[in-house]
């Protein structure tokens, strides 16, 4: 039987590779059959908590998300966020990944980094936790505004090591966020393995966003960001109907009552 992962990386140069986060059963249940990858996001610290800062986002609250997600996906390849401060050595970073594979069944992790985290990394995949990488602009480590990466000689040969030093590594692919198009470009023909945008052009193997992005209930101003429908338009009118049926007695009618 061909695992999910091999399938994720036979569609480089093949097909597109499609991914969406998502943080609860109903969600990830919708976008399933429509998906390659699923991330349970640290973004869900911006997204649902209203933190500054994916810093914040704990260890527990990710394996409760995580949980949740599980339940609404059978089809895509289930990848959860390690979040800040749960990978700072070899044994903290295979303890905690542990747990997360073993509480939450998921198929793989992500990590932020390249060059400082190899080590970790690659002892993560020799102990058989299966990594997804993360490159340019990296949430975790980022202090106030984020910029695009690859810009300067220096950033580019920096991104295109530590990209060669995943795949070394054992990474079956690799998220590159705000990366220059044309470096994005050249990565994504460097290495063998699939890389997976988000800002970072079509370029790339594949593609990610928030999933609360795409439904449009977020005001994110992001340049990347995209709304594809817009939910909270949808949310709203569910309510406001809800409202004036309960106000005017229409509901519950005797069929919704017992």
């Amino acid at each position: 039987m061909i695992s999910k992962i091999t399938k994720i990386q036979s569609k480089k140069n093949r097909s597109k590779i499609v991914c969406l986060t998502a943080y609860s059963k109903n969600i990830a249940q919708a976008i399933d059959k429509y998906t390659d990858i699923i991330l349970i996001g640290d973004s869900l610290g911006s997204t649902l908590y209203n933190f500054k800062s994916t810093r914040s986002v704990t260890l527990e609250m990710m394996i409760k998300h995580s949980l949740s997600a599980r339940q609404g996906i059978s089809n895509s390849l289930m990848v959860v966020d390690m979040p800040y401060n749960t990978y700072n050595n070899p044994s903290q970073a295979l303890k905690n990944c542990k747990k997360v594979m073993k509480l939450t069944k998921c198929d793989a992790v992500k990590i932020e980094g390249g060059l400082k985290l190899i080590k970790i990394i690659k002892y993560l995949i020799k102990n058989k936790i299966p990594v997804m990488g993360h490159l340019g602009i990296l949430p975790q480590s980022t202090r106030g505004k984020f910029k695009s990466k690859g810009k300067s000689i220096k950033e580019r040969k920096e991104i295109i090591r530590d990209s060669k030093l995943l795949e070394e590594a054992g990474a079956f692919s690799i998220v590159l966020e705000c990366v220059e198009r044309t470096l994005a470009k050249q990565i994504t023909n460097l290495i063998k393995i699939p890389t997976i945008g988000i800002g970072s052009s079509n370029n790339c193997d594949g593609q990610i966003l928030v999933i609360d992005d795409v439904l449009g209930l977020t005001d994110s101003k992001i340049k990347f960001v995209k709304k594809f429908v817009d939910a909270k338009k949808l949310i709203a009118e569910g309510a406001k109907k809800f409202k004036a049926q309960v106000k005017s007695k229409k509901y519950p009618t005797k069929k919704y009552s017992y």
